[in-house]
């Protein structure tokens, strides 16, 4: 008998596994009945009923989706009831019916609708049953559903419709979390006014979409911008016309004394031509203060490795009230107090003065009626308004690109202001007045290099070279002038030093060359080291 009941009750603990399976199963996942109803004007009404769980679930519905190259369909969730939805994650307490609409689930097909939607998907727990039960306005014409993973093609588990059509229903069983049933029904065209919502996706080549709109865009904007501004520089920036007979100029040679053309100084010229007070301008202007005896230049004595050096000496026999006003700011830059300076010194002490010095050269242009307004101001104004342009163009683009397709009108803004930009920098206009001394300058530099220079008697010679040879600096010849100045003085024999260059000991004047190319380059080299004296 004892052998009997065993066998008995292993025979019922076995039966009481078996049945108690299913219900483990169902504990495993919840439970979803769905209805879906579509409305006429294309809402899709979906209620849901949970069970088989208890606690705080979450959903995340899938609601973008990808359309065609540049678009995205957009679906949108309204109306939540049952449930809290927080941007795509609806969150519920099981067991619960949730109740929901969805816009954008319908799409045009031909002569068909069809009904998409994602009925089940985005649960953070397994689904073990889910029947989905969808109505219309109108008769079924076919259905499909899928499920798994979102990109999955295997069917649910029941897909039927009833025998009127006017229901459709699916199954599904065993849904891991995250996994979807995605059912499409499809209904005769006109059933509903719904349509799917885009969403242009960004890309590069989408934002800066070329077809006819855009192209004629562009170019009739690029017409406008760089028409505007060539026709500003047409009316703006032009220089002034010269009238026919001052565009000679007076002999730079009278009585065998140096007289340039129109009286313009080195320092002038330099501004004159390219219309800025640059580093050469200085040092021109150095050479001719010591050429007309306001300073003298040292060469210092140096060995092999060392680096050149001059020292400026100051001249006190120099005619007291000689000096325009840019080149008196110059001079006291130089010496600041000091009867000498060495050049190497210069970087230091020129670096709060040498504003002092381009604001008066802009300014004695302006004086000298050369110009109607300052170079340098009429740059920084055109210049800063092609920078305004260009900004203004990039933030229209960046907007045109990131919300339409029509990124390329926006660069022809910023095409325009870059073309302004450029161009400031030659919107400076001389005035007639200032149009006949450049004529007149012209005409003296190829004067100064054509190698006739007429009878100079000899008693002149030194004195004459050696005023050329600042405006030589400013012409780009000093190479040339130097060895002029080197070849003759007063008598027509050699010597060791020039009135205003005098050179260290065994050095006479056929170095001269060498160390006026020399001194020029290493002058500017300070000047320039400061980093204050810079051309806009």
């Amino acid at each position: 008998m004892t052998g009997i009941r065993r066998v008995l009750a292993a025979v019922g603990a076995a039966v009481l596994a078996l049945t108690s399976t299913p219900a483990t199963a169902t504990a495993a996942g919840i439970t979803d009945e769905i209805t879906m109803t579509l409305g006429k004007d294309g809402t899709l009404h979906v209620v849901e009923k949970i069970a088989g769980a208890s606690g705080q679930l979450k959903r995340t519905f899938l609601t973008r989706t990808r359309h065609d190259d540049g678009n995205d369909r957009i679906y949108e969730i309204r109306n939540v009831k049952g449930g809290k939805l927080a941007g795509d994650v609806l969150t519920v307490t099981a067991p619960a019916t949730v109740e929901y609409d969805v816009k954008g689930a319908v799409t045009p097909t031909g002569e068909a609708q069809e009904l998409r939607w994602f009925a089940l998907s985005g649960w953070n727990t397994p689904v073990a049953k889910a029947t989905v039960e969808v109505s219309g306005p109108r008769q079924v014409q076919n259905l499909a559903c899928f499920a798994g993973d979102l990109t999955s093609v295997i069917g649910c588990t029941a897909a039927s419709m009833d025998h009127g059509a006017t229901e459709a229903v699916f199954e599904q069983d065993d849904l891991a979390p995250g996994q979807a049933l995605t059912v499409i029904v499809g209904y005769p065209e006109g059933a509903t006014s719904g349509a799917p919502i885009l969403e242009r996706r960004f890309s590069l080549a989408a934002a800066f979409t070329l077809d006819t709109v855009t192209g004629g865009a562009l170019v009739a904007l690029l017409v406008l911008m760089l028409g505007g501004t060539g026709l500003l520089y047409w009316t703006r920036g032009r220089d002034a016309r010269v009238i026919g007979h001052e565009q000679g100029m007076a002999a730079p040679v009278q009585n065998g004394h140096f007289s340039p053309p129109d009286g313009v100084r080195p320092g002038q010229i330099g501004t004159l031509v390219d219309e800025q007070a640059d580093v050469i301008d200085v040092t021109a202007t150095i050479v001719d203060l010591a050429v007309r005896g306001h300073l003298r230049i040292d060469e210092q004595p140096r060995q092999a490795y060392d680096a050149p050096d001059w020292v400026l000496v100051k001249l006190p026999t120099a005619a007291p009230g000689s000096l325009l006003p840019y080149e008196q700011a110059l001079y006291d830059a130089i010496f600041d107090g000091r009867d000498a300076v060495p050049l190497s010194h210069l970087s230091g002490s020129f670096a709060s003065h040498l504003g002092e010095v381009r604001d008066a050269l802009y300014d004695d242009v302006v004086r000298q009626g050369w110009f109607a307004r300052r170079p340098d101001t009429e740059r920084t104004r055109w210049t800063t308004l092609g920078v305004v342009l260009v900004v203004a163009g990039l933030l229209a683009t960046a907007a045109l690109a990131w919300m339409t397709t029509y990124g390329l009108i926006g660069l022809a803004v910023v095409i325009g202001g870059g073309a302004l930009a450029v161009g400031g920098q030659y919107m400076p206009a001389k005035t007639a007045k200032g149009s006949a001394a450049l004529a007149h300058t012209l005409a003296f530099r190829e004067y100064l290099f054509s190698g006739d220079l007429g009878e100079v008697p000899e008693q002149h010679r030194v004195e004459l070279f050696s005023r050329y040879l600042p405006y030589a600096v400013i012409f780009d010849g000093v190479e040339h002038w130097s060895r002029v100045v080197a070849s003759v003085t007063g008598d027509g024999q050699r010597a060791d030093n020039l009135y205003w260059y005098h050179g260290p000991a065994e050095w006479d004047l056929s170095k001269f060359a060498g160390s006026m190319r020399t001194f020029t380059t290493t002058t500017s080299g300070a000047i320039s080291a400061t980093r204050q004296f810079r051309s806009l």
